[in-house]
């Protein structure tokens, strides 16, 4: 009996966590560049019921329980948004020409390397290239890259061309299996799992585009359809928990009662 709570207790966890997961989705659907997470359930391994009081090890089997499913993890899915144009020169998205990706690569506060699909940039005071808040975007020898203005120009291949002919080319960084070298961190950066950086990107691989960004790769409409499952499921299993526990009730106060 007691089982059944916590295998009903299990999926409804599981349930709630995936929830929060596509919440979480949803908050972000109007973010640049954001990738949705996708989730992963997995089943707890089965317990092998034998008969109480056999008569020798490996008695009469009563067979296997199933004790529960949980979330293992949340992967996001690295498939390429809609661009769309903004004409702010400091907004660029980056388009992937296969089938893996490219990033551009940020330095941390506190000095790592970070990479990130969101390129809605701004110049700081001293004309640093920035993300919104505040972290340098780096160049293809991981430096931060100093303007003179915004009026600078992006090629297709990342080339920055500034108001007095400087130049200075966007690091940007390529992985064939982000979902496995990737780690999610917020705020739209991802790391890489041992601190190895990324390789730089080659022609061909991506194309940028200025005056534009990436949009979400968010579908609401699936969104909401695998949050109402994800809802119904915890419903049922919170009954089959209010029913285990009316079942409980009733074998400790009734049928155990000497009248």
């Amino acid at each position: 009996m007691f089982k059944g709570f916590y295998t009903a207790a299990a999926g409804m966890i599981a349930q709630q966590r995936r929830t929060d997961m596509l919440t979480n989705n949803m908050a972000n659907a109007n973010t640049p560049g954001f990738k949705e997470d996708q989730s992963t359930l997995r089943s707890f391994p089965e317990m092998l019921l034998e008969r109480m009081n056999a008569q020798k090890s490996g008695g009469p089997q009563v067979g296997s329980l199933s004790t529960g499913v949980y979330m293992q993890e949340a992967i996001p899915r690295f498939i390429q948004g809609d661009t769309k144009e903004t004409d702010n020169k400091t907004d660029m998205a980056l388009v992937n020409l296969n089938q893996g990706s490219a990033f551009f690569t940020v330095q941390d506060p506190s000095g790592k390397l970070r990479y990130t699909r969101n390129g809605n940039f701004t110049l700081d005071a001293a004309g640093y290239l920035t993300t919104g808040d505040g972290q340098y975007i780096l160049d293809n020898n991981n430096q931060p890259i100093q303007l003179a203005s915004d009026q600078f120009t992006v090629s297709d291949t990342g080339l920055i061309t500034g108001p007095n002919g400087e130049q200075r080319q966007l690091g940007i960084a390529y992985t064939a299996n982000a979902d496995q070298q990737l780690i999610k961190e917020g705020n739209g950066l991802y790391r890489t799992e041992n601190g190895t950086p990324l390789a730089q990107a080659a022609n061909g691989q991506f194309k940028l585009q200025q005056g534009y960004l990436e949009q979400s790769n968010v579908d609401m409409s699936k969104a909401m359809t695998d949050m109402l499952t994800a809802y119904r499921s915890f419903e049922a299993n919170q009954k089959i928990l209010q029913a285990y526990d009316k079942s409980m009730d009733l074998a400790a106060n009734q049928v155990g009662k000497i009248g």
